[in-house]
């Protein structure tokens, strides 16, 4: 990985595990800090039909790269 003025250029596998670290810390948040909420969160999810999941899926993953545009 080269450096050029501070500023490192590509990914590295230590990078992919941090970010792989941070979902796992975020994804544990509301199942620890409110089970319950959690509970009733995911049974009315999984009561969605496939065309809204998919939609929600991909307005994340969008939201995720233009996050990730903006941050690197």
């Amino acid at each position: 990985m080269s450096t050029h003025c501070g500023v490192r250029r590509g990914l590295s596998w230590q990078d992919l595990f941090t970010a792989l670290a941070l979902v796992l810390v975020i994804e544990g948040l509301m199942p620890f800090a409110n089970p319950s909420t959690w509970r009733r969160t995911l049974r009315t999810v999984s009561e969605l039909d496939d065309r809204m999941l998919r939609g929600i899926g991909a307005a994340s993953m969008a939201g995720g790269l233009l996050l990730l545009y903006i941050v690197r």
